[in-house]
Parts: structure tokens; C-alpha cells; sequence
């Protein structure tokens, strides 16, 4: 029998977990052994679940999009597809200074789709929604394969007044970015495919939309669009982790340096030490890779990208202390207003295994682009923030019982313009230079869980294909 073939796997978040476990599925019939090595002592990476006095409450991701049906698959394949909970659906609110408007109907990333909630709306003004019209008419903003930032995009074709009060402030809450740098082709191709087929956002989303009424029809009841599992989002990564061999998980260990030897990878520790693998799969942030990488020029662009630095701010009441007068799941700032926060969900109303009876479960979020200081004062001064921002729009009455402050410093991936053809080029050039190194992760081909464990999964299924 010919010798195994050694693997590495850099990184222990929900992208080196799922390449991990898909090396594991091959061992028996392939000539494979890997190590995964983790800097933290817990896997999981952004992932992090609180369970406190009945309390489910997420840290980092609090779910899923159910369309992505690779984490929905994976979990089914670990032993936890009767877990999965789809999210309780509802109103949701644009906080535009100190009041919460309803989201049009119809609006989809706040793209109207159904003119009469957004003629209706109290949100933008007369001349913001006949601006916004202009998308029937005007001639395409961008080539099928050129690429231009979010800002630009959606100012072109539906103009500041729905950017800033509706979109920026949708978008910016999955990116923690800044709209007029983020790359339209890496985050949103969908949009720039929808302009180059119909020639408008509009008409092309109402195409779009027509087929999904109709089997919305056919299947009944509107199901949430996100998915979560009962135990919380670390029951995931656990049972992943539990179907790995755990001799082959290395926690709070860190890589120092990659180096190509020969046809084989030396992989440098911090106490000197150093092992030798046949193929390395590097799911780590970008400027850990670029540094952990920093023998090769071409790695430049990961260390020159930015991150965002942000913040989740949990708060946990008794009902009785919280007088919501609104009726919803949660609301989005207004890119305009001067508030901390960004977004909260009204999580006891949108997730209900999330708390127990009696209960009210707040779940607010700092920090944005270009303005993360907040994120780096004390949990106290954070809270107080919130509590701040919070009592504009609802009655609460006293200190929350508990709360959970959780930080993620320079951990969210901006997608800059031009992001897709530098990651092509950094590919090309690792075919050519570093051949047997795989790369994966946020920083890459997209930030959500999904995304993410695709990426590890395809890893993984190179190495594999590779060993044939």
C-alpha cells in the first residue's frame, strides 16, 4: 500500500471543520491523514453560543440562509437535521431618527418590488420615490463583467434616498462595510445579472418574485428564510467535531510560517517546532494567511485587506421590565442617524427556543465600518450605549438581568472592489508557485456559513481528487 498522504488544515472555524470532516469521510478508502491545527482552545471560530439560566444566545452568526442548502445537508450528515429551526417571521422596522418605520412590503435587500408599500411608505420622501423609478428607465450601470462598488450601483439606479434609509443600512448588516467600497461582483453578482438580463433591478426581482408567489402558493404557509438549530449555532460545529478523529485536533497551537521544501510544505510552530505535509488547506482570516505565508510576494492583497471590527451586544429581561408597543423581529439604523447601534433583533420574538418563558431577549449590534471605537470601551460603557439607544423607541425599566458583550476585532472581510480578480490572481498564481495548497475562507467567495463550508468542502475534494 503506497504511504499516506500527510494534510494540513490551517484554521479550525466552520471552513477547516467542514474540510476536515470531509478528509475524515475519505480515510477509509483513501491514502489520506490530516491534522488540523487551531490557535484558540476551542473550535468553531465565530461561532459562539451562550446557554445561561434557559438562555440560547448566539455571539457571533445567530443563523443561516435556508436557500444555501449546504449547511442544512451537513447537518443532517452529523446527526442533526431534526435540530433545525427555521426563524419565526415578522415585521421588520428601519430605525430613521427616532422613529421605526415599517420595511415596504415586497422589498427585497430594499429593492421594492410591490409599488403600493412603497408609494405608502413614511420611510423616503415624494422625491426619493419618484427617483427610485428611475430604474425602469435608466440604461444599464455596469458590464456583465465589470465591477463597480454597491454605492455607486444602487445610487445609479435607485438613488440616496432609498440607499441610505433602506439599503446601506440592510446591506451594511451582513458585511459590516461601507457601501461605496464594497465590490458589487463579489458580494451581490445576482443584482448585476438581474440589470444586464431585464435592464432593471425592478422588473427583474418582480420576474424573480412571480415564480416564488406561486410556489409560495402551492406550498402553503411563508416559511422563515433563516435556519438555526435548537441547541444554538456551536451544537454544529461541536457534533462536526465530535465525527473527527481526535487525534488529529490540534488546539491552541499557532503557525508561524508556511514554506514550500521541495514537492512538500514545512510548516513552522511558535515554539520552533516544525512538521512536514504533502498538502496544506489554509482557511485562516487573510492577514494571518499573508503573514503565515510571508515567504511569497503574491500574497500581498490578503494582507492589504481590511476588516471591520464590530460587536454583539446581548440583553436578557424579565417580560414585565419591556414595553415593546411594536410588532416584529427587529429593525436596521438608518445610515443618517446618530446612533450606536446598527441593528437589533427582538430575538425572544424571531427565535422563541431562544427564551424562556416570561422573557425578553434583546440583540443589538456595534461597530461599522470606519467607526469601530465603540466596540474597544468596556462592556459597561457598550451597554449603556445600547440601553441608551434602545429606551428612543421602547419603555424599559431598569438593568437588564444578565448581559453577554461579544467582540470580533478586524474579523469581518471588506470585499473592495476589484476583490474577484485579485483572488483570481492569487489563485493563479498558487497553481503555478505553490502547487498542493489549497485555499479557503471568509476572506474568499463569500462571508456566510454556507459559503464558508462549501469553500472547505471543495478544499478538501482536491485534495482528495488529487491523491487518486
Amino acid at each position: 500500500m503506497p504511504d499516506k498522504k500527510r494534510v494540513a488544515i490551517i484554521g479550525g472555524g466552520i471552513t477547516g471543520l467542514a474540510a476536515a470532516f470531509k478528509l475524515e469521510q475519505a480515510k477509509g478508502h483513501q491514502a489520506i491523514t490530516y491534522d488540523l491545527f487551531e490557535k484558540d482552545t476551542k473550535l468553531g471560530g465565530k461561532i459562539k453560543t451562550y446557554h445561561r439560566d434557559g438562555f440560547v444566545i448566539e455571539g457571533g452568526p445567530d443563523s443561516f440562509l435556508a436557500r444555501k442548502t449546504s449547511m442544512s445537508r451537513l447537518a443532517r450528515e452529523v446527526g442533526l437535521g431534526d435540530e433545525l429551526l427555521a426563524n419565526d417571521t415578522g415585521q421588520a422596522y428601519i430605525l430613521k431618527e427616532d422613529t421605526l418605520y415599517p420595511m415596504p412590503g415586497g422589498s427585497v435587500m430594499g429593492i421594492p418590488t410591490e409599488l403600493m408599500p412603497f408609494a405608502t411608505t413614511k420611510l423616503f420622501s415624494p422625491l426619493a420615490k419618484v427617483r427610485a423609478l428611475g430604474d425602469f428607465v435608466l440604461p444599464r450601470t455596469v458590464g456583465r463583467d465589470d465591477d463597480i462598488s454597491l454605492g455607486h450601483f444602487f445610487r445609479k439606479r435607485l438613488g440616496a434616498g432609498v440607499v441610505d434609509d433602506l439599503i446601506e443600512p440592510l446591506l451594511s448588516g451582513i458585511y459590516a462595510g461601507d457601501l461605496d467600497k464594497l465590490s458589487l461582483k463579489a458580494t451581490f453578482p445576482q443584482f448585476q445579472q438581474l440589470e444586464a438580463k431585464h435592464g432593471s433591478l425592478i422588473k427583474g426581482l418582480q420576474a424573480t418574485r412571480g415564480k416564488q408567489t406561486t410556489n409560495k402558493q402551492e406550498t402553503g404557509k411563508k416559511k422563515g428564510m433563516f435556519l438555526t438549530f435548537k441547541r444554538g449555532l456551536q451544537s454544529f460545529s461541536d457534533a462536526i467535531e465530535s465525527k473527527l478523529d481526535a487525534d488529529s485536533i490540534h488546539t491552541g497551537v499557532t503557525i508561524q510560517a508556511i514554506n514550500k521544501i521541495s514537492d512538500r510544505y514545512e510548516l513552522t510552530f511558535a515554539d520552533g517546532q516544525t512538521k512536514t505535509y504533502d498538502q496544506v488547506i489554509i482557511t485562516t482570516p487573510p492577514h494571518i494567511t499573508a503573514k503565515i505565508l510571508g515567504a511569497y510576494d503574491f500574497f500581498r492583497y490578503f494582507d492589504e485587506m481590511e476588516a471591520s471590527t464590530v460587536a454583539t451586544v446581548a440583553l436578557a429581561f424579565k417580560k414585565e421590565a419591556v414595553h415593546n408597543p411594536y410588532e416584529g423581529t427587529g429593525f436596521v439604523v438608518s445610515k443618517k442617524s446618530s446612533y450606536d447601534i446598527t441593528a437589533c433583533t427582538w430575538t425572544h420574538k424571531k427565535w422563541r427556543h431562544s427564551t424562556p418563558d416570561g422573557h425578553v431577549l434583546l440583540r443589538s449590534y456595534v461597530g461599522r465600518a470606519n467607526d469601530s471605537a465603540i466596540v474597544h470601551k468596556s462592556d459597561e460603557e457598550i451597554v449603556s450605549a445600547v440601553m441608551r439607544d434602545l429606551k428612543t423607541i421602547m419603555d424599559i425599566n431598569g438593568d437588564p438581568m444578565f448581559y453577554e458583550v461579544t467582540r470580533w476585532k478586524e474579523s469581518m472581510p471588506q470585499y473592495h472592489v476589484g476583490h474577484t480578480f485579485k483572488i483570481a490572481k492569487v489563485r493563479e498564481d498558487v497553481a503555478r508557485h505553490l502547487p498542493g495548497l489549497h485555499l479557503a475562507g471568509a476572506g474568499l467567495d463569500g462571508v456566510g456559513l454556507p459559503d464558508c463550508i462549501d469553500q472547505g468542502e471543495r478544499a478538501a475534494e482536491r485534495v482528495i481528487q488529487s491523491v487518486h
